[in-house]
């Protein structure tokens, strides 16, 4: 949606209220545009979420987020470390998911759950399961250092399946879709990259080969769920520890990667960025001479490439008096969400996720559609301890 003034005809910054208004992300109707961005809590032992954690969702969505994205969900039982990351396989756990999100609905949100392995970041030290290999496209974690072993073909063909049958689970359980985690140097972002990706067969070497995997996955989940129901693929160029490693290097290296995935079945997708409003690729706008270009942040160049429904997300909400970070210490500049409705008013983005605000104050989305946002409360690293 591009806002443009009547008089001159350019696009203009959007009205908060735009914000509220519902949008159709495929078949599924979001209330407004706000999306609660998935965030690890661990609060869900043996992998089974608990009224705690159906009530810290439920609160969210009465407070108005239109659509919610759970935290990383185990798609395997070789997909993580811990034991308190919830899981999309077991007859407890998900009966356990069908109430959440029969609450969830109840209170007028919407709700997909992130498909999460972590492949080498899962480490060699595993609560869950230790007994079983930490896979991976070549056995390197995202710092570098060696962790698990390489993924045999075979093996990657059953992550593939995992992936296709928790994504079939999860629809059977009523979520309004699914997403996929390729970012953050977790396992399908480790077979993006070339840093962890070394392989010499089929899965590695060129972009396209690194792809391959990636794509895989979202084929199989796409058959697993049918042709109208929401894939979303979250992704980013950065990685844990590596703030300046890039999938793609290039606005053409991105669309490749981006128009093959979606070729493969991913109906939307979800580039995190720590900022939004920083540029994506400014080098690429300056040699054209493109002013516009040079400023487009990830989320625009991924709505300029594809066209497809696209989520923004990167400190949305965090001014001066906010904590910025999730562990480490550090401030933003003051921004509010002049940059944000710029943006929207532009056309870069169709949904705004929302992240640590959230964990602070549940009803951010509500005090800013009324106009309280003296009444937020910011976000404190001591949030990231219980469920507000």
């Amino acid at each position: 949606m591009t806002i443009q003034d009547t008089a001159t005809g350019r696009a203009t910054a959007a009205p908060l209220s735009s914000l509220f208004t519902p949008f159709d992300l495929g078949t599924l109707r979001v209330p407004n545009r706000f999306v609660m961005a998935p965030m690890t809590r661990e609060f869900s032992p043996e992998g089974t979420v608990t009224d705690d954690v159906v009530g810290y969702y439920a609160r969210r969505a009465a407070a108005g987020v239109g659509l919610l994205i759970t935290e990383g969900v185990y798609v395997s039982e070789d997909s993580g470390p811990s034991t308190r990351v919830p899981r999309l396989f077991g007859e407890a756990q998900l009966a356990a998911w069908r109430r959440l999100v029969e609450e969830v609905h109840a209170a007028g949100g919407t709700i997909v759950p992130q498909l999460w392995h972590l492949g080498a970041a899962r480490g060699d030290h595993a609560e869950f399961n230790p007994q079983l290999p930490s896979l991976s496209p070549s056995g390197i974690a995202p710092i570098g250092a060696e962790r698990g072993r390489a993924a045999t073909v075979e093996e990657l063909a059953r992550i593939r399946d995992d992936f296709a049958r928790a994504a079939a689970a999860a629809k059977e359980a009523g979520f309004d879709g699914v997403e996929l985690h390729g970012a953050h140097g977790y396992l399908l972002d480790q077979f993006l990259w070339e840093g962890t990706n070394r392989r010499e067969d089929q899965y590695g070497g060129s972009l396209e080969a690194r792809l391959r995997f990636p794509a895989e996955v979202a084929s199989a989940v796409r058959a697993a769920v049918g042709p109208d129901y929401p894939v979303i693929f979250r992704f980013s160029q950065w990685k844990s520890g590596d703030y300046g490693a890039r999938i793609a290097q290039t606005p053409e290296e991105l669309g490749t990667i981006l128009r093959t995935l979606a070729e493969a079945g991913v109906s939307a997708f979800h580039p995190s960025t720590r900022r939004h409003w920083e540029p994506a690729f400014p080098e690429a706008g300056a040699e054209a001479g493109n002013a516009g270009d040079a400023a487009l942040g990830l989320a625009g160049w991924t709505k300029k490439l594809t066209g497809l429904p696209v989520i923004t997300v990167g400190s949305v909400g965090l001014d001066n008096e906010f904590e910025v970070t999730w562990q480490e210490g550090g401030r933003s500049q003051v921004r509010g969400l002049e940059a944000l409705l710029a943006q929207f008013g532009r056309g870069e983005f169709d949904l705004v996720a929302v992240g640590r605000v959230l964990l602070s104050d549940p009803f951010w989305v509500e005090k800013v559609r009324e106009g309280r946002t003296d009444e937020i409360r910011p976000f404190s690293a001591e949030d990231r301890l219980h469920l507000s």
